[in-house]
């Protein structure tokens, strides 16, 4: 017996280390399933389980408990980053706008709140309460990248190991801060009282598609004698709006017209555009009309064909000539589940699905050039993803100086990878990066991630926890938590429905990004038959993202290193 004691009392062997990990992850997650009232506190549970191996002696060497923590953020956030990078612009247009204004507002008032209970409730002398202070705040608003990046500042201010394990704080907050999330937008729906069944009504109504990506596809005979002997080109050209002509029936002959192709009375066209350019389309061109396309001559097949090729990976639509290169044309592009009008500026990116159109040789031939090889895009993009941390840990390492810090602030293993992975994954391609990676893959690599540092943590922070939160000031990390979670809620969600008629769903979704809180998203989605809550929670999402991990450094470095 005396090698399994020597399993879990031989703190510094590989066993021992591999086997508390293993230990510690499989118990929290198995434990993090398991619903109360409905609400499962999922994968963060591995940081109880770490907590109570760490109050038992089960622990490891400080230097090896502090890499596979960081390391295990750095691959999360960076595997996020890569996730939102490629909306994280595309989140500011129109009403964008306005909800990333009211998550800004959110994160701040957070802040704002949790300042407030540190000066009421807490001993400001005491040095070790305001960084405590902060792990309830990330607690509070379910925010486990932000508790990384405060731990990492909070290496910096304390450079002589005697940082505070404010983990015990965010252990206190974090599972009230869940059931303060969903609570509090219940209390919205009651305080503007509204009601379910109208908020549906509204969503019915409400036509949510962007009219200016979203393909419209129809069938127009062509009446306009200004158009008889004219080019495709030349129409383009005379009425400015893009569109596609993907084929074309003259004299009772089909084909696929491409820029020279002469448009005659009568001929009858397949147009694909913009749904806000279809009825100035129509009129210029002729009304709407019914074609069976393949009961005509020469048959035509269109095909979705995924673009797998690297080489593919930037290029736009206008640079690969379908039509005089490859005689078909392409109508439109599903881009993460998006369907995106095919216009000559799009550029193409690995694991694009591209409607083509054309007689079958010609689309069997456009495959081979988009490469239509679902095995190329099983197989994650390694090389990209290290490239991306070495560059992301560079760039977090780049000290700022700003006057009145004690110390330079830098944007750390979590900020510096986080920016860099969104700058990655929107502009990736054109340094001819490939950043598909599928999304279990990216799951897959984000969850490891993410156990490893909250397992960490979680034993780091369990030697101490008894004495720094039964025997201490648990219950006020406790208290404050619930009112760091639900006053800003309270306040935004009110003014968004008040002030800026947003529906109540899309305000769910709203609040469940900014706390970057699955489980309330879940809860949304759950309370609405559309999409409104996911699309409220992925457009705040990303910069919401960021402002937790920014904020966290902002105040460890100005507050507790002055």
């Amino acid at each position: 017996m005396d090698w399994l004691i020597k399993l879990f009392t031989a703190t510094d062997s590989v066993a021992h280390i591999a086997m508390l990990y293993a230990l510690v992850i499989a118990v929290g997650v198995l434990l993090g399933k398991i619903k109360f009232g409905g609400i499962a506190l999922g994968v963060t549970f591995v940081l109880f389980a770490g907590i109570i191996a760490g109050h038992f002696g089960l622990t490891a060497p400080a230097n090896i408990l502090t890499f596979v923590q960081d390391f295990g953020l750095i691959l999360f956030v960076f595997m996020i980053g890569l996730q939102v990078g490629p909306g994280f612009f595309e989140s500011f247009r129109k009403g964008g706008i306005t909800l990333n204004m009211l998550a800004m507002s959110t994160v701040l008032l957070n802040v704002a709140v949790m300042f407030a209970c540190y000066f009421f409730f807490f001993d400001t002398s005491n040095p070790m309460n305001l960084p405590m202070m902060v792990g309830t705040l990330y607690g509070a608003v379910t925010n486990t990248p932000g508790l990384g990046a405060a731990n990492e500042a909070l290496g910096s201010v304390f450079e002589d190991g005697t940082a505070p394990q404010i983990a015990a704080g965010y252990a206190c907050a974090y599972p009230l801060g869940v059931l303060g999330i969903i609570g509090a937008t219940i209390a919205i729906r009651y305080i503007c009282r509204i009601k379910l069944e109208n908020e549906e009504r509204r969503l019915r109504n409400d036509n949510a598609e962007n009219a200016h990506v979203k393909p419209h596809m129809m069938h127009l005979t062509v009446t306009n004698s200004y158009l008889a002997g004219r080019t495709l080109k030349q129409i383009h050209d005379f009425l400015n709006r893009d569109f596609v002509c993907s084929r074309i029936l003259h004299n009772g002959h089909v084909s696929i017209p491409n820029r020279d192709t002469v448009f005659h009375l009568g001929d009858q066209v397949f147009i694909v555009c913009a749904k806000a350019d279809a009825e100035a389309i129509v009129a210029f061109i002729g009304p709407e009309t019914n074609v069976e396309w393949e009961k005509q001559d020469r048959p035509l097949v269109s095909k979705r064909i995924l673009v797998t090729r690297p080489s593919i990976n930037g290029k736009t639509l206008g640079q690969m000539h379908f039509s005089s290169a490859h005689g078909v044309n392409v109508t439109r592009v599903t881009r993460q589940g998006m369907e995106l009008f095919a216009s000559p500026d799009l550029a193409l990116q690995v694991g694009d699905r591209v409607m083509v159109v054309g007689p079958e040789d010609a689309v069997d031939h456009s495959a081979e050039v988009l490469g239509n090889s679902i095995k190329r895009l099983e197989a994650p993009n390694i090389a990209t993803i290290f490239l991306g941390i070495m560059t992301g840990i560079v760039f977090g390492s780049l000290p700022l100086a700003i006057p009145g810090m004690p110390v330079p602030m830098k944007l750390g293993i979590a900020g510096g990878p986080l920016i860099i992975a969104i700058l990655i994954g929107r502009y990736g391609y054109k340094m001819h990066l490939v950043t598909y990676t599928t999304t279990s893959a990216n799951m897959m690599l984000r969850e490891i991630g993410l156990v490893l540092f909250l397992a960490s943590v979680g034993i780091k922070a369990g030697a101490g926890f008894w004495d720094t939160v039964v025997a201490g000031d648990g219950l006020k990390y406790v208290g404050t938590g619930v009112l760091i979670t639900v006053i800003p809620i309270l306040i935004i969600g009110t003014i968004a429905r008040k002030r800026y008629k947003f529906n109540y769903f899309t305000i769910m979704g709203m609040i469940a990004g900014t706390y970057t809180d699955p489980p309330a998203l879940a809860y949304a989605n759950q309370s609405c038959s559309k999409d409104a809550p996911a699309v409220g929670y992925s457009t705040v999402y990303p910069l919401s993202m960021f402002l937790r991990i920014l904020v966290a450094q902002l105040i460890i470095l100005l507050c507790c290193g002055a």
